[in-house]
């Protein structure tokens, strides 16, 4: 099967039949062709590259989470790289800010395929035989394990147990609103014995009408302070109105999206006594 993706992203397969954009000048030979649409505002340039691949083959069809993709299948490999395996689709939460229940549902739990990247949205919310069942899988990997989608919330002296029976080399939470702050800081204390590198945190901003360049920046050296090393997930919405994305959010989504320039930020703020930063200070 051809899968055909609007760019290549490091998610993206790297087999031969994984190709970006429109046809080449060599194509394979007649076979079925999916062109896959992660994000919303692909779904112009998917539906354009539907009518080019449509010219060379006769079975194209176009679809993927933008069209509402509920996930019923996962097959390692077709649309995501070797190596990233989903474990389970949906989450019991339904965040405002978050597609997943919206297009995938209530959680559900999965065929356990092999690999090391574990990119479920939710996956201490499955059940525990469930859970406990990944990481049966996952000492049998070469690689050092990968967690995308950890919830504070759900954390459990049982889940830290199993993470400390896998080499772990990275496990991301996130921290949403500030309602999460005691479940993010119980997180920290449960985890003490992992360094910043190894836990790192999605932190939204720009999602509340009410947010600021300085309230964000505000939470992600919050992150920072409890261990984590945080990362800005700048909010955007699938009809594109969103927190406008003006210089100064622009300078903060650079400093926390690059570990090495975030370093020497937060520890030149700390070390400063936390005194008001460049960013705050013109905002």
């Amino acid at each position: 099967m051809i899968r055909v993706f609007p760019k290549r992203t490091k998610w993206t397969p790297t087999d031969e039949l994984a190709f970006i954009g429109d046809p080449g000048l060599f194509l394979p030979e007649e076979q079925p062709v999916k062109i896959s649409c992660t994000f919303t505002w692909d779904i112009s340039e998917c539906e354009r590259l539907y009518r080019a691949w449509s010219v060379y083959y006769s079975d194209v069809e176009l679809g993927g989470p933008a069209f509402g993709d509920v996930g019923d299948e996962f097959v390692p490999g077709r649309f995501i790289k070797n190596g990233v395996v989903f474990t389970s689709r949906g989450c019991p939460k339904d965040c405002p800010w978050c597609f997943v229940q919206k297009r995938e549902g209530q959680i559900r739990e999965l065929p356990i395929a092999q690999g090391y990247i574990i990119q479920d949205n939710n996956l201490l919310a499955c059940s525990m035989q469930h859970v406990s069942n990944v990481f049966d899988m996952l000492r049998t990997q070469k690689h050092s394990a990968v967690f995308m989608g950890l919830d504070a919330e759900f954390l459990t002296l049982n889940h830290v147990i199993l993470l400390n029976s896998v080499k772990v080399d990275r496990m991301f939470f996130a921290y949403d609103h500030n309602g999460s702050t005691y479940h993010i800081e119980k997180a920290g204390e449960m985890l003490s014995n992992y360094n910043r590198d190894k836990k790192r945190c999605y932190v939204l901003v720009g999602y509340y009408p009410e947010d600021t360049v300085a309230k964000a920046e505000a939470r992600l050296l919050k992150i920072w302070q409890l261990g984590f090393m945080p990362y800005v997930m700048f909010y955007r919405s699938d009809n594109m109105k969103s927190t406008k994305k003006t210089k100064a959010w622009q300078d903060l989504t650079r400093i926390f999206s690059r570990p090495a320039i975030m370093r020497g930020y937060c520890k030149k703020y700390f070390n400063n006594g936390h005194r008001k930063t460049k960013i705050a200070s013109n905002n």
